[in-house]
């Protein structure tokens, strides 16, 4: 679908996703363990690349196979942070690539993800 104009209308926000992020623990015997906590869950527009857009992001960003629109939150204030999060949706794992604020007006942002459990 894609939203380009970066109105978000909640019709257009159809997906329930799930941010996570990691934690890392200890275990009883000292081992260090890494487990994966909810950040917050929001509606979203999980939108798969096209081959073409797949074939051209290939060039640039070889992995990234969905863009993910919702509205704007104040954890987005750090996208570097977001990049250290994955995005479950429906039961699949997502590897976050990028985190985008399309308009520099903190209404919508586009999350370039990658499916696959590479990131834990």
């Amino acid at each position: 679908m894609g939203i380009n104009s970066y109105v978000i209308r909640s019709g257009d926000l159809r997906d329930r996703v799930t941010l996570q992020n990691k934690v890392i623990g200890q275990s009883p015997t000292g081992q260090p363990t890494e487990t994966w906590v909810d950040a917050f869950s929001a509606w979203a527009d999980m939108d798969p690349l096209t081959g073409r857009e797949l074939i051209a992001a290939q060039q640039v960003q070889s992995s990234v196979t969905h863009n993910c629109t919702m509205r704007y939150r104040k954890e987005f204030a750090n996208p570097k942070a977001v990049t250290n999060m994955r995005l479950v949706y429906e039961g699949r794992f997502f590897n976050i690539h990028a985190c985008m604020d399309q308009d520099s007006r903190k209404r919508a942002v586009v999350l370039q993800i990658e499916e696959g459990l590479n990131n834990g």
